[in-house]
Parts: structure tokens; C-alpha cells; sequence
């Protein structure tokens, strides 16, 4: 298969490849199973995370990307190799050419990290785009005008908030509070409230199922399974919607403050701007149900999802590939 070019974002949550031409071809989730017996990697993606919170001694299944930045290298390098591998096919002519996401707040080592583990998966040259960048992009937002555009990039690991003008970043900052914080938050609130011990995956299952940023009138509730923590064994409770607002309120305030200091550093012509297109929300967590009308009211300025919001950054990282020389400004300032 004669495939020269990859667009990989890298996510704390999830990782997506996009090919120029054929779209996004993988989406799983970023979570490897490793053998502790011999320290071989068993499963990566969608088999791994199946086993999250049910292994024996023998395995530990656990996410190689923290905050959106590798915390585990060794893992992170056989992951990309299993996407690589994945996306190119095992029989390779060509190391392909491989541009990868990065969060805004990310240090120059961190930068490196990426780098070399994305060569040593078999890249032939690798770049890192920030995700800001990259989500506007495959927003279908044309970055190079002379006019302001903000984007809101929510993930799993880290939020991006950046003011975009003539293809760079004017004014950015970034939080290490997103999807997995709030998740964190749910199971504890229910462990404080019920008493009931529940998993990340079940924590992530109610924000998706009945999260909402803000109270509603027509609560849906949902059926939860846990162990008790007094007694030891399994139990189940219900919740429902308004319990879930109130048990994530710090975090999405967390979220609404970095949003703020954007855009007070952003300058006056570039502010009216925004004030004329509204914000653009990225990534899986800005899909939480009323999260843009919670940011509008809180800023004043309106803020919309964008269409496929899960696969923006994804989309962008292989555009901005495939068009190398119109988006070289923004690739190397962050490079």
C-alpha cells in the first residue's frame, strides 16, 4: 500500500488516524494492555480498553498519555507502532510522513518525546501541529484571513483555548482539566453522596448518557452498579441528571475561566470579531449536553459545536499535511 502520508491525534482519551483521500480510518481508544510477565504489549485501542478495571495480576491495562502528554514513552512508541501498522498495512514500501497533535501548553521535551516516538514506530519524518491549530482546520475554519477566530478544544486530557489570526496563534492558553477530570469528579461525587464505588468507565458512561453542564427541567436518570464501600458488596442506585450538574460545577468552571483569560488578553479588533462569530467548541467533552449555552452565558460571547467535533483536530492534522506549504507557519511555531 503506498501510503505516504498519516494524521494522528494523539489523545488522552482516544486516538484517531486520518489519510489524506480516505478520511479517518481508526478511532480507538488510547489504552494499551501490557503483560507483566514479560513485558509484552498485548492488546492496544478498542481490545485494551475492554479490559480496563478487569485484569488479573499478570496484566495492567493502562492509558500511556497523561494530561495529553506521553507519560509512559516505551508504551506510547508500540502504541503509534500498532496505529502505524494499522493505517499503512504490515507490508510497507514507504515509512510514511506522519503529523501528530499536540495540546498548547505542551513543554519543548515533551515536543521531543513525540517526535522520536513516532520515529522509532517507523515514520520517515514526523511534525507536531497544535491541537488549537489543528481543530480549526477541520472545522472548516480558514485560519490565514486577517481576522480573528477563537476555538475551545476539549479532549480528555487537556483544554486549548486559542485566538487564531492570519494562520497563528495570537493569544492561547491551556488547562490540564477536561474529560477524564470530570469523569474523576462524577465518581466521587458518588462515592461521597451513595457511598458507591464506581470505575472510570462507568464515571464516563453517566456524563455521556445523562451529563449536562447546566440544571434541566425533564431529568432522565440512570441505573448505576458498584461495589459499597461499607459493606463490600455490589449495589445499585440511581441518578439523575442534576445530581451529575452539581457534582461537575469546579471542573466546567475551570474550564469557563480559561476561556475568560483569553479572551481578556485578546486585542480590541480581534475581539470584535469574535464578538460577530462566536466561539468555536472542539473535541469529545464540548459534546456535554447545554456546555456551549453554559460558555455563552458565563462570556457573553455565543459559542457553538462544531460539526463532528470528536474528529476535528483528526481531520486537521492530515490537511494540514497534505498541504504542507500553506500551513508551514503554523506547523514550525510549533515545531
Amino acid at each position: 500500500m503506498f501510503l505516504r502520508r498519516i494524521g494522528i491525534d494523539l489523545g488522552t482519551a482516544n486516538t484517531l488516524v486520518f489519510v489524506p483521500k480516505k478520511g479517518i480510518i481508526i478511532n480507538e481508544p488510547t489504552v494499551v494492555a501490557i503483560s507483566v510477565v514479560d513485558n509484552r504489549v498485548m492488546a492496544v485501542g478498542q481490545e485494551a480498553k475492554e479490559m480496563l478495571g478487569r485484569t488479573p495480576d499478570t496484566i495492567v491495562a493502562h492509558r500511556p498519555m497523561r494530561d495529553g502528554v506521553i507519560a509512559d514513552y516505551r508504551v506510547t512508541e508500540a502504541m503509534l507502532r500498532y496505529f502505524i501498522n494499522k493505517a499503512t498495512g504490515n507490508v510497507r514500501f514507504f515509512r510514511p510522513e506522519v503529523m501528530i497533535s499536540v495540546p498548547g501548553g505542551i513543554t519543548s521535551t515533551e515536543r521531543r518525546a513525540v517526535i522520536d516516538a513516532a520515529m522509532a514506530a517507523g515514520a520517515r519524518s514526523a511534525f507536531v501541529i497544535k491541537e488549537t491549530v489543528a481543530a480549526a482546520i477541520g472545522a472548516g475554519i480558514d485560519i490565514a484571513t486577517p481576522a480573528g477566530n477563537m476555538i475551545i478544544d476539549i479532549g480528555g486530557g487537556t483544554t486549548d483555548v486559542a485566538i487564531l489570526s492570519l494562520g497563528g496563534i495570537v493569544t492561547q492558553t491551556s488547562v490540564r482539566m477536561a474529560g477524564n477530570k470530570i469523569d474523576q469528579a462524577i465518581a466521587e461525587y458518588i462515592r461521597r453522596k451513595y457511598g458507591l464505588a464506581v470505575g472510570d468507565r462507568t464515571a464516563e458512561e453517566i456524563k455521556i448518557k445523562i451529563g449536562s453542564a447546566l440544571p434541566v427541567e425533564n431529568e432522565t436518570s440512570m441505573e448505576i452498579r458498584g461495589r459499597d464501600l461499607v459493606q463490600g458488596l455490589p449495589k445499585t442506585i440511581q441518578v439523575s441528571t442534576n445530581e451529575i450538574v452539581d457534582a461537575i460545577q469546579d471542573e466546567l468552571a475551570e474550564i469557563i475561566k480559561a476561556v475568560r483569560y483569553v479572551l481578556q488578553e485578546t486585542p480590541p479588533e480581534l475581539a470584535a470579531d469574535i464578538i460577530d462569530k462566536g466561539m468555536v467548541m472542539t473535541g469529545g467533552t464540548a459534546l456535554l449536553r447545554n456546555f456551549d449555552k453554559l460558555i455563552g452565558q458565563s462570556t457573553g460571547v455565543p459559542a457553538y459545536v462544531a460539526d463532528d467535533a470528536i474528529l476535528c483536530v483528526a481531520k486537521g492534522t492530515g490537511v494540514a499535511l497534505d498541504n504542507l506549504e500553506s500551513y508551514k507557519r503554523s506547523i514550525l511555531a510549533s515545531k
